[in-house]
């Protein structure tokens, strides 16, 4: 399983504001712009919890597992193995959102004057934040079910001549 870059999470990131900062511009243009929905950071922050609650656990359980403690439950490799899809796929997903909620942030920073344009730059900014909790969560997952290196970078020992 390839390692999440975040030269990826933040190309993904960068091309979805700019897509979103022009839809925002033309859809405004033509008619009303639709709002940054209230859920969307509430839900966006439950998605970070639950991934840095899994991090922790699996944490908590190998450093058992590592210690030799005597109840210590070990982790099933299935288990953290779809615990790392779903915090890769959640990161990929949350920088896509991150970068639609940030277009349309910075598309509404023109309108702050506005009491409802600026509730919703507020929402769309803490979705962004969220957003961003989420990837962190995410690489801490990652990181917390990597599987140690090879001392000899997987080549094996060279035969005696």
């Amino acid at each position: 399983m390839k390692e999440l870059r975040i030269r990826v999470l933040a190309g993904v990131f960068v091309v979805a504001g700019i897509l979103s900062w022009a839809g925002a511009r033309l859809w405004n243009s033509v008619g009303s712009l639709p709002s940054v929905p209230v859920a969307a950071p509430i839900v966006l922050a439950l998605i970070a919890v639950v991934l840095a609650a899994t991090a922790l656990s699996i944490r908590a359980r190998l450093k058992a597992q590592r210690e030799r403690q005597p109840d210590a439950k070990g982790v099933d490799p299935l288990m953290a193995a779809r615990a790392v899809v779903f915090g890769q796929a959640s990161a990929l997903v949350a920088a896509l959102v991150a970068g639609m909620y940030g277009g349309t942030g910075v598309f509404l920073l023109e309108f702050l004057d506005i009491p409802a344009r600026r509730d919703q730059a507020i929402y769309a900014g803490f979705s962004v934040l969220a957003a961003l909790g989420v990837i962190a969560a995410a690489i801490f997952l990652e990181r917390v079910c990597k599987l140690p290196e090879d001392d000899n970078n997987g080549q094996g020992a060279a035969p005696a001549a």
